[in-house]
């Protein structure tokens, strides 16, 4: 069967993070905390804050794990697998905000600590598209489709899911341990397939 090519896409890499609720954030930060803007990310109203915060799990923890803005309902820690084997907890794969049955962790900020009973997740691969590039790759909301990466290490990627939302901007996020294995880096390009 012949290999379908939708279109190419940029690739955005996505480091350890944290999505924190407010409630979260003030625990960590003090009463009335707002985050600081570091830099505007890619997806429309996102940003790298200034703060950071300590991520502690059974074996090990990690300094410096950067907040995104801005907060959200549900505090969320989005790590590699690589470093679930050092944090010593093991994340399911899953949709952002999908966090039911996942592990915790504690986190630790300047002001205090959060202990989370769940919210760490490795993040599912996806690509954010509006409406008119969905119907220009011909794919829906929730579809899962492939990506063919070429170069020296060309993999393709299955089940990646496409995420269409009229405020997105057209870009593939993958984790670190992803980009690593086929020495891919932000704003390459890719190409979506269908097989």
């Amino acid at each position: 069967m012949a290999i379908e090519i939708l279109g190419k896409v940029p690739v955005g890499v996505s480091n350890r993070h944290i999505h924190l609720s407010q409630t979260d954030l003030e625990t960590l930060f003090g009463a009335g905390y707002s985050l600081t803007v570091r830099n505007d990310l890619s997806q429309t109203g996102q940003f790298a804050a200034e703060e950071t915060v300590t991520i502690e799990g059974p074996k090990s923890s990690m300094a410096n794990v950067r907040i995104l803005g801005p907060t959200r309902k549900e505090t969320q820690v989005e790590i590699s697998r690589t470093d679930s084997f050092a944090l010593g907890v093991k994340p399911p794969v899953r949709d952002s905000g999908s966090l039911e049955g996942s592990p915790g962790l504690t986190l630790v900020g300047p002001k205090g600590k959060v202990t989370l009973d769940k919210g760490v997740i490795i993040a599912h691969r996806h690509i954010h598209m509006t409406e008119a590039d969905a119907e220009t790759f011909g794919v829906k909301d929730k579809e899962m489709v492939s990506v063919r990466v070429g170069g020296e290490r060309g993999v393709t990627f299955d089940n990646v899911l496409v995420r269409v939302r009229n405020d997105f901007v057209l870009e593939m996020h993958i984790d670190t341990d992803e980009a690593n294995a086929a020495i891919l880096g932000n704003g390459q390009m890719v190409e979506v397939i269908r097989n």
